[in-house]
Formats: C-alpha cells, sequence, structure tokens
C-alpha cells in the first residue's frame, strides 16, 4: 500500500504526526493494516495536502458541476480529431459524479445535476439514465442492479495516444480537475491505441455498452472458427419415391446398388482455421444416426442456389386461437416436425408430413421384438398410436425456448421454473431434468454435433451440458444473457445480452474470447454464419448487426428496417442470405454475400464500417398480424416461419 498514497495512509501519517496513538491503533486494527505495512509511510506536506484536500473538494457539492461543465468545454473546443473519442469520458464521468453525490448525502444537487445534464449524454444511455434516477439516497444504491454494476466494474474509454495527452494536459492545468482525476482513477480504465484519433463514425461503431468498450487484449485470443472435417459417410444413392417413404427408407437403403460416380465421396479440404477434431470429444455418431446424415447431404444435391436473383419461397405456420399464450417455436432440421413452447408450461409438437407421430409400444411387448432386425425401430413403434400433435407436460411455469437435436430424437426445452428437461421423442416422456440455474431460464441451444446443449438464465449465468451429465460441464459466468447460440464448430457459444454487448466463449477453457461492443438496444437473438466466420446479432428497435468473429469487430450495422424488436435469425443453407423475423410482423431477406464481401475489402487496420444504406435489404414480407417467432431454412432451402395470430389489430 505504500507504493500508492491513499487517503487511508495519508490519514495514518497525520494521525502519527499530531501523535494521537489510541487513535493510530484504532483505525489500524479496523482497516486491517499491519506496522510493515505503514512503518515506511513518509508522504511528501504538499502530496499529503493535496489528498487531504481532494476529500475536502469531493465533498463540496457545487464542484461537481463546475468540473463537469468545464470538462464538456474542453471536449467541445478540442480539435476533431480528439473530440469524438474523448466525448466518451462524458458519460461514466457523468454516471459517477451523480452516484458521489448520493454518496455524500447531497440528494438535492445529486437531482438537479442530473436533470441539467442527463439530456445532453448520447441517445443510447437515456434507458439507463432513467434507472439511475430511481436512487435517491445511498441506501438505494445497493438495490439498484445497474448502480452496482458502475460501482463494481470500471468503465472501459478508448483513447488515441494524442487525444490522452489532451487530458492530461488540461487535467494538470484545472484546478477542479481534483474530483475527475479521482473519478478516472477509480472508476474508468483508459485504453490507449497507437495511430490517429478515430472519426465521430468510428467510434459510434463501437460504443453503447454499459461498462464502454471492449479492452484491447480482451479480442487478442486466437479463434478457431472454421468448420471441423467431417466424418467420412458412404451416402448411398435415394431409394424411388425418396419422400413418400419417410419411415421404410432408413432401415432398408440396400434395395440398390451405390453409384460409382457419387458426388458426395470427394474428400473436403481442410479449414486452416478450423480447431483440431479432437479439441472437444464428440461421441461416434449411431448407425441411425449415420442414416440421417446421409439423407441429409442426399437432399443437399437438390438443394436451390439462393441469391439476389433467386429469392427462397417462404412457408408461414400460423397458429391459430392461441392468443398471446404461444411463447417459442423451433422447427426440426429435416422440417418434419414443429414444436411450440406455451406459458401454460405445456409443449405441443406438430407434425408437418402426412406421416403421424407414433409412440413406443409397452415393455411386454418391446420383449417380443427381434433386436437383430434390421428394422428395429420400426418395429418398436406402436401401429395403432397415430397422432398429428402430442403434448409434453412437465414445466412449472412458462417454456421460454424449444429445440430439436440433429437427429430428431430429443427435444429440449426450458422454463420460468429454472429447469431445463429433455424429453424422448419415441416415447414421449422427460427423461432428465436438468437443475443449476436458480432463476428463470431464457435459452437453450443444441451443439450441431448434438450430445451438448447450453443453456443461459436469469442468474447471470450460461451453462454447458452434456445429456450423460446431470451436472454443468461448463459455467461462464459475466453478464445477464438473454440469447445464447452454438458455434457450427461445437468449440464455442456466442451470449447477447441487456448490457448491449455480445461475447464469444470457448467451451473448452470456459473463458471469454471476444467481447463485442455497438449495440444500442438489448440483444435478443444471435446466429452464426453457415462458414463460422460471421455472427449475426439482433434485438430491440430492429437493431442488426454483423460481426467478424476473427477479429471481434463489428462487420456492418444494417440500417434499421423492422420497426419492432427482432427475435428470430436464419442463414441460408449455402451462407447467402439472412433472414430476420421480427415482433412488427415481418420477415426480412438480407443479401449477405454482399455483406461479408463489402466488409472484408473495408479491412484496414482497425477500421469500423458505419451504417449501410438499403442496398443490403433483397425483400420484406409482411404477414397479416403474427409477430414471427422462429425462422428454419429446410435442406432445400425452402424458408419455414412460424407466428401466432393476434387478431385484427
Amino acid at each position: 500500500m505504500a507504493d500508492k498514497p491513499t487517503p487511508l495512509l495519508a490519514v495514518l501519517q497525520l494521525l502519527r504526526k499530531y501523535n494521537l496513538k489510541g487513535t493510530e491503533e484504532i483505525l489500524k486494527k479496523e482497516a486491517s493494516l499491519g506496522d510493515v505495512e505503514i512503518d515506511n509511510i513518509d508522504l511528501p506536506e504538499v502530496e499529503l495536502a493535496s489528498i487531504l484536500t481532494s476529500h475536502h473538494t469531493e465533498s463540496d457539492p457545487y464542484t461537481y458541476e463546475i468540473a463537469y461543465d468545464s470538462l464538456k468545454k474542453f471536449v467541445e473546443n478540442s480539435l476533431d480529431m480528439y473530440k469524438h473519442e474523448l466525448s466518451t469520458l462524458l458519460y461514466p464521468v457523468f454516471v459517477h459524479m451523480y452516484l458521489s453525490l448520493i454518496l455524500y448525502d447531497h440528494n438535492e444537487h445529486a437531482s438537479n445535476f442530473l436533470e441539467k445534464f442527463s439530456s445532453e449524454q448520447e441517445d443510447y444511455y437515456q434507458d439507463d439514465l432513467k434507472r439511475l434516477a430511481i436512487v435517491k439516497n445511498k441506501d438505494q444504491i445497493k438495490g439498484n442492479e445497474l448502480a452496482e454494476i458502475y460501482s463494481s466494474n470500471k468503465f472501459v474509454v478508448q483513447l488515441s495516444r494524442d487525444a490522452s495527452s489532451q487530458l492530461k494536459r488540461y487535467l494538470q492545468e484545472q484546478k477542479s480537475s481534483t474530483v475527475i482525476i479521482n473519478i478516472i482513477n477509480n472508476h474508468i480504465q483508459i485504453e490507449v491505441h497507437d495511430g490517429p484519433g478515430r472519426t465521430q463514425a468510428q467510434v459510434r461503431a463501437t460504443a453503447g455498452g454499459i461498462l464502454g468498450e471492449a479492452t484491447k487484449n480482451e479480442n487478442r485470443t486466437k479463434v478457431y472458427y472454421g468448420l471441423l472435417k467431417e466424418p467420412d459417410i458412404q451416402v448411398l444413392p435415394a431409394p424411388v419415391e425418396d419422400e413418400e417413404e419417410p419411415e421404410e427408407t432408413p432401415d432398408k437403403p440396400k434395395k440398390k446398388k451405390a453409384k460409382k460416380d457419387n458426388i458426395f465421396m470427394k474428400k473436403p479440404k481442410s479449414d486452416p482455421n478450423a480447431p483440431p477434431n479432437d479439441r472437444i470429444p464428440l461421441p461416434e455418431l449411431k448407425e441411425t444416426d449415420k442414416l440421417e446424415k446421409g439423407k441429409a447431404i442426399r437432399e443437399a444435391s437438390k438443394r436451390v442456389a439462393l441469391g439476389p436473383e433467386s429469392l427462397p419461397s417462404i412457408c408461414f405456420y400460423t397458429l391459430l386461437n392461441s392468443g398471446n399464450t404461444a411463447i417459442s417455436a423451433d422447427i426440426c432440421d429435416d422440417s418434419t416436425l414443429l414444436a411450440v413452447g406455451f406459458n401454460n408450461s405445456t409443449i405441443k409438437v406438430w407434425t408437418l408430413t402426412p406421416v403421424k407421430l407414433r409412440g413406443m409400444k409397452s415393455a411386454e411387448k418391446l420383449q417380443d421384438i427381434d433386436r437383430e432386425a434390421g428394422d428395429v425401430l420400426v418395429r418398436m413403434m406402436e401401429e395403432k398410436d397415430r397422432d398429428t400433435c402430442r403434448t409434453l407436460f412437465g414445466h412449472g411455469g412458462p417454456v421460454y425456448k424449444v429445440g430439436f437435436d440433429p437427429f430428431k430424437t430429443m427435444l429440449l426445452s426450458c422454463s420460468e421454473d429454472s429447469t431445463v428437461r429433455l424429453w424422448s421423442l419415441q416415447c414421449w416422456t422427460c427423461l432428465v431434468v436438468y437443475r443449476g440455474h436458480i432463476w428463470p431460464v431464457w435459452d437453450v441451444r443444441w451443439s450441431t454435433h448434438g450430445h451438448y446443449f447450453v443453456s443461459s438464465g436469469h442468474d447471470r449465468t450460461v451453462r454447458l451440458w452434456a445429456t450423460d451429465h446431470h451436472q454443468p460441464l461448463r459455467v461462464f459466468a459475466g453478464h445477464q444473457s438473454d440469447c445464447v447460440q452454438f458455434h457450427p464448430n461445437s468449440n464455442y457459444i456466442a451470449t447477447g445480452s441487456s448490457d448491449r454487448t455480445v461475447r464469444v466463449w470457448d467451451c473448452l477453457t470456459g473463458t471469454k474470447v471476444r467481447i463485442m461492443t455497438g449495440h444500442k438496444q438489448s440483444v435478443f437473438t444471435v446466429a452464426f454464419s453457415v462458414c463460422g466466420r460471421w455472427l449475426a446479432s439482433a434485438g430491440a428497435c430492429g437493431e442488426l448487426m454483423i460481426w467478424d468473429i476473427a477479429t471481434g469487430s463489428p462487420a456492418a450495422a444494417l440500417p434499421p428496417a423492422h420497426t419492432a424488436s427482432i427475435h428470430a435469425l436464419a442463414f441460408s443453407r449455402d451462407g447467402t442470405i439472412l433472414s430476420s423475423g421480427s415482433l412488427d410482423c415481418t420477415i426480412k431477406l438480407w443479401d449477405f454475400t454482399a455483406i461479408t464481401d463489402e466488409a472484408t475489402n473495408e479491412e484496414n487496420g482497425n477500421s469500423s464500417t458505419a451504417q449501410k444504406d438499403d442496398k443490403f435489404l433483397l425483400r420484406s414480407f409482411a404477414t397479416k398480424n403474427s409477430p414471427v417467432k422462429s425462422l428454419h431454412f429446410t435442406r432445400r432451402n425452402l424458408l419455414l416461419a412460424v407466428g401466432s395470430y393476434e387478431g385484427s389489430s
């Protein structure tokens, strides 16, 4: 402690100077200071006076307004090359001045200070200031989530070296800057970068986070965003009438011999950006899973190539007479099943094809089945028990998210009851209840390879699970995660938050490898591109952003085409089209190839992109009055959407 003068050490030296030994001993005992730590205290008189005077200054309510006004004028009168970066200091200084006034019981001055300067802050901070304005005395700071975040974390500001020098010179020259210096030292982390000062557009592109921007070191970790090399699967040609025999086909694939000119047997080139295949242990594929993958590859051969001149058709599934009870929806990978979670704690699963949903035979009947038979999975199912819809009961609160596993054998759901449930789609019962979260669970997602899944809850944690473990394998803590998504290579997850940041986490190490700031509103949904390099995130007020995972910088901030929150994003199977679905009852299609091409061309150092015009928006589709809950591209690039009709407006 002797290395850095603090008010506590200054007071101790003052007590020693006036030989107040009793008071000194009491203070040492309460502050848990040993004799060794304070024996060498020898602050110069000038420094001692400065520290004690600053505390006197901080307790003077009029100093804050004078100091903030002075800082504001300094920023406004700075050269344009420094002004935009220096302006990012105003908000955190303003917030901590307000909280300091509250702490010193100058409640009336704090209220006047907030009223006078709050309207000058950036528009994306206005909601935060309204939440802070509720704090009227120091007893309320502890109960205010935002005040606690600002008190216990440092706000990150990035300045060029020249802008930092200008700030230091100003603080040294101004007598009223003691308050500002103390706020910067205790509550603001200034990151100095080389090169010229950033433009207004560059500053705004990464501004908006509750705690400012990401630090330099937070986005330096290498991210293996490439795709894993898929296992070699012998793909046999489809039997005649492939789609018309959905149940018999997987069990009788050997009716025809494989063609010699099999286009699917070409081995893909290894991706230099891909992680090692054994970095995350993945389970071996079962025979049924291999058949399902083979079927997916066959269907991919019939995929329609999409682009600006060839937009996808959209099939919209409308939930009628559901009122406002339907919360979440998901469509399985082969587009044959639809699951919907309701606020009455039930889940309904519908078949989207003429094939009915069948239950499993009773235990007695299962004993009579020949387990070695090739069609054992078909024989296990009940012949008479066929329905177009099944209802799953078990949750004790609204079901916020449902999700099919990649092989269509299981379903995940999460709820307000703080649990995640795993359901069997063969016997239609709950297999496991995963308990770990202590508050509502907002989102749950499968890994693209199955086996692993991830959940995010109101307890400010994201948890990585495996189906064969009832305890989480990893717990990622750091921010309030409202949505989560697995990377296509299953090595990373992305989370979006009401703190207006998007973060990427490494499943192997459990560490945060990217913090991406730039959103001005809460983030409600995230989606990785097919190639794995890009991440799309969207949220309140129709805000939609694209990020480059390789660098952690924003690649594009798309203009707000939606008039309400976006809750659904989906990439086409070939990665050329991005679709967004919103509560404004519209679906919009974006030219993702053009977005990434322009972002790649603009890469020069650390430059960030400003908002684009409407050239990336290809088409907008409106529903009658059905907010979009889910989007899904089929293997052939038909876009499926789900929404519940809310009546004539």
